[in-house]
Parts: structure tokens; sequence; C-alpha cells
């Protein structure tokens, strides 16, 4: 199931979206293991059968929501 919550960082307003069930999210054809998007966008995803910790998935390939905590100034241990 998707989960959506809403989260404070450095004041600023985000939305994180993931699957209770370990599955990855996509939204437009690109799959994450969980989005974390600034507030307001709106952004909807759906949950896809493809376990996040799959074999399948590309190293080094960085997140939407790894970009967005770079940007606010979060450190980030990847």
């Amino acid at each position: 199931m998707i989960v959506i919550e809403n989260l404070t960082i450095n004041g600023r307003a985000f939305v994180r979206t993931y699957s209770d069930g370990g599955f990855l999210v996509e939204r437009d054809g690109i799959r994450y293991a969980e989005a974390i998007d600034p507030a307001g966008l709106g952004r909807t995803y759906v949950e896809t059968d493809q376990k996040a910790n799959s074999d399948e998935l590309d190293e080094g390939l960085q997140t939407d929501d790894q970009a967005v905590l770079e940007e606010i100034g979060c450190s980030f241990d990847g």
C-alpha cells in the first residue's frame, strides 16, 4: 500500500511517498524506493510489483528525494 507522510525539514514542507510493503513506487514511468517532494506539487505515485531491494535496480542512480535533501542542505550517506 502507498504511504504518504507530511514532513518538515529545515522549516520547509515536504511529502514523502513510499510502499509499506517494500515495493518501488512509480511516477511518469520512473521508479523510486521512496519519493520526497516539495509540498504543494500534487505528485502522485503508484505501487509497483518490484521489490525496492531488487538486484534489477541501477546502482548510483540519484533519486529525486536525494536531490531535494541536498538542495536544502541535508547530508546524504548513500
